[in-house]
């Protein structure tokens, strides 16, 4: 399970910077809400114990155990919508001990384990363009993803798909399939668009569909876009250099006024705007860009399939999320829940982040070319 490493393959500077936003992350939540600053100041230290233990663990201990993390994975989903707590009419988490527990978001690392160990298979086998072996990859996906979707949590399940869809390019799938689909997604997103617009579609909540209308017609639907409205007032107000985490006089934040509400999770970006302004905002979001950026490296110097997809996945992972979460402060997409990687409030997803991270520089820690 363990090997001998070289500690100049160790990548100090992914693992530096990952440690730097999640500790950012601790500063700008206690600026959102002190009450949870604790408890994720301890779950940022749990989760740099647990990134550099399982950095040190052979990735492909990980990649053996792939069956047992998709059962996990799907054990854990169902679990949730049978037993867990309702909240705001979803469904998608657990208590334990006082701690909340949310499944769909461990499933992320768990999927892109069980996606690389099979597309590696599939590659070995030549079968990434064949039928056999996309209706096998087909039904793999959208089994997790569809128990995530009846939680329901759009995000996420959007999120995971695009993500799985990007190893399945990375596995070496043919141009004319994408091709194809591109010309069959394209019509069905304009169909897909005009069903949910009916007042009698069943195909997603109501709340869900006034949050996509919302972000189309805002002057229609204020109520449901104040969120983000008052997001993008709140990121504008930072300007240049921002009002810092505890401005001091006369000097009022839009967030600690009340007008963003959960401001510590999924609109936590709203924070980084308002107190550290236009630069602070770039700076972080070109540190992000950075260890999207490392892991690709990474995912270019593994010595096996693998490797190359378990660090080419996380790599997928961080940018949609990151690019999921900015867009919906800043307005670019419908307001949908969902953290941004590192920084937000959530224990599940900052512990889930640091075990894909410890794999990935566990990969980047056995160099070869395959």
């Amino acid at each position: 399970m363990f090997k001998r490493y070289r500690l100049r393959d160790f990548n100090f500077i992914l693992f530096i910077m990952v440690t730097g936003l999640m500790i950012l992350g601790v500063f700008v939540i206690n600026s959102a809400d002190p009450n949870f600053t604790v408890k994720q100041a301890i779950g940022v230290g749990a989760a740099v114990v647990i990134m550099i233990v399982v950095s040190l663990v052979d990735y492909h201990l990980w990649i053996r155990l792939y069956i047992p993390a998709y059962l996990g994975t799907l054990v854990m989903l169902l679990a949730v919508l049978l037993f867990g707590n309702t909240v705001n009419n979803a469904t998608r988490w657990f208590t334990i001990g006082g701690l909340t527990f949310q499944p769909s978001e461990l499933a992320k690392t768990m999927m892109i384990i069980f996606m690389a160990a099979l597309l590696e298979r599939m590659i070995e086998d030549e079968k990434v363009s064949r039928p056999k072996g996309l209706l096998l990859f087909l039904g793999c996906a959208v089994v997790p993803l569809m128990l995530i979707f009846r939680e329901p949590d759009l995000s996420t399940t959007l999120c995971l798909g695009v993500v799985m869809l990007l190893m399945l390019y990375l596995a070496g799938l043919s141009y004319k399939i994408i091709f194809i689909t591109l010309l069959i997604l394209i019509p069905a997103a304009g169909t897909f668009m005009w069903y949910i617009s009916q007042p009698d579609q069943k195909l997603l909540n109501p709340y869900q569909v006034d949050r996509i209308m919302s972000f189309l017609n805002p002057s229609k639907y204020v109520d449901m876009y104040s969120q983000q409205a008052n997001s993008i007032m709140a990121i504008g107000s930072g300007r240049l250099w921002g009002k810092g985490l505890t401005p001091d006089g006369d000097v009022v934040k839009v967030g600690t006024s009340g007008m963003i509400s959960e401001q510590q999770t999924d609109f936590i970006f709203s924070v980084i705007g308002e107190s550290f302004g236009f630069v602070g905002s770039v700076l972080v979001i070109a540190i992000i860009l950075l260890v999207v950026l490392q892991c690709i490296r990474i995912s270019r110097r593994a010595k096996d399939p693998s490797g190359m997809l378990l660090a080419g996945g996380a790599a997928c992972l961080l940018a949609i999320q990151s690019f999921f979460n900015i867009s919906v402060t800043t307005g670019i997409l419908p307001n949908t829940g969902i953290p941004l990687p590192f920084i937000s409030y959530g224990l599940t997803s900052l512990l889930s982040i640091a075990i894909l991270i410890g794999i990935v520089l566990n990969v980047g820690m056995q160099p070869e070319r395959w």
